[in-house]
């Protein structure tokens, strides 16, 4: 049985990805590493409880001994690397986690996976040629865009946070891993992802939870900057055909192609709430709507183009905003009951 290593399993998007990943591919022995902080919650892995080639190994990217001897153990065959610090405010508080788990975590797993499939530069172990990398980064790492224009793969770095120039630090190492060394690596850059299993720091869920406990929805600045929304389920149908299908070396935007400003995404929220779990007093969730200082550094838009991934590997997203926003809120409401 093939090892594919997944790190960060237990965070946002990994626990989206890896019962999706381990129930599709029952010929892979899915070894999920997380350190479960914060953002980390073995909860959101309760259906693997009951699948036979799931294991899970807490432990964090930067100890280097442990990642040598998983590799070797388990004979790892496959890396994807979702682990990071990945909260934008978080990382304006205290960057000093980003730069050590988001850089040094990545180079790390990178050179764990270089001694463990590689005899030297652009030269594999017999039998370790297929054997893949790949990286999962952040359209945030491209900086801002005007009220025009899409991100590509071929847009220029401009990372304006300490987690995105982290980020972006990550993905010119794994880049750098390519080109000096040979490694079959891919990396993909998403928009902002929403679903079930976000944490609550995150816009969505705390709009959800701020409405529920009747208290203020805080907006940043006029609630004016524009995000791309990429619903989390189609995010990891993207990850597994690049993985399996895409060019090694190469880079694949993924998009949903669901601009709204912040603003929008709150009203929207309210009056799906109003309908669906309306308030003791009938007032509509919007007048808890609050606005508060503004983030420093606040990117005003992002939005990714797509196509690449789209035209070479056959990708669509399943979810328009609309219908991915009700299986969310759905989903919380159950939580809260």
């Amino acid at each position: 049985m093939k090892t594919i290593l997944i790190t960060g399993g237990a965070g946002f998007i990994g626990a989206n990805f890896v019962p999706y990943f381990a129930t599709k591919y029952p010929g892979y022995h899915i070894l999920n590493l997380d350190k479960l902080t914060y953002a980390g919650d073995l909860k959101n892995l309760a259906e693997c409880a009951d699948l036979s080639n799931y294991s899970f190994i807490h432990g964090d990217i930067c100890d280097v001994a442990l990642l040598q001897n998983l590799f070797a153990k388990h004979d790892v065959r496959g890396v994807i690397h979702f682990a990071a610090e990945s909260h934008v405010d978080n990382s304006i508080s205290g960057p000093r986690a980003f730069i050590e788990t988001n850089i040094t975590g990545t180079f790390n797993l990178l050179e764990a996976a270089r001694k463990q499939w590689m005899d030297g530069p652009k030269k594999y172990k017999p039998g370790y040629e297929g054997c893949r990398f790949h990286h999962i980064s952040t359209d945030e790492v491209y900086g801002t865009l005007g009220e025009t224009g899409l991100f590509h793969e071929t847009t220029p770095y401009a990372p304006n946070s300490p987690y995105s120039a982290s980020k972006a630090s990550s993905d010119f190492l794994v880049r750098a891993y390519h080109h000096t060394y040979g490694m079959n690596v891919t990396t993909s850059n998403c928009s902002n992802n929403y679903g079930p299993k976000q944490h609550n720091e995150k816009l969505i869920p705390t709009i959800i939870r701020k409405c529920l406990a009747q208290e203020p929805i805080p907006v940043y600045g006029k609630g004016a900057n524009i995000r791309d929304w990429l619903y989390v389920l189609d995010h990891c149908k993207a990850i597994d055909l690049i993985y399996h299908k895409g060019r090694a070396g190469e880079t694949y935007n993924v998009g949903g192609r669901n601009e709204k400003t912040n603003l929008e995404i709150v009203r929207e929220i309210c009056t799906l709430l109003d309908g669906k779990k309306p308030r003791p007093n009938k007032a509509s969730y919007t007048e808890l709507i609050s606005f508060v200082t503004d983030r420093p550094g606040h990117d005003l838009r992002y939005a990714i183009d797509a196509t690449k991934l789209e035209t070479e590997l056959g990708w669509q997203a399943q979810e328009n905003f609309a219908s991915g926003i009700i299986k969310t809120i759905d989903w919380y409401l159950q939580r809260s009951e």
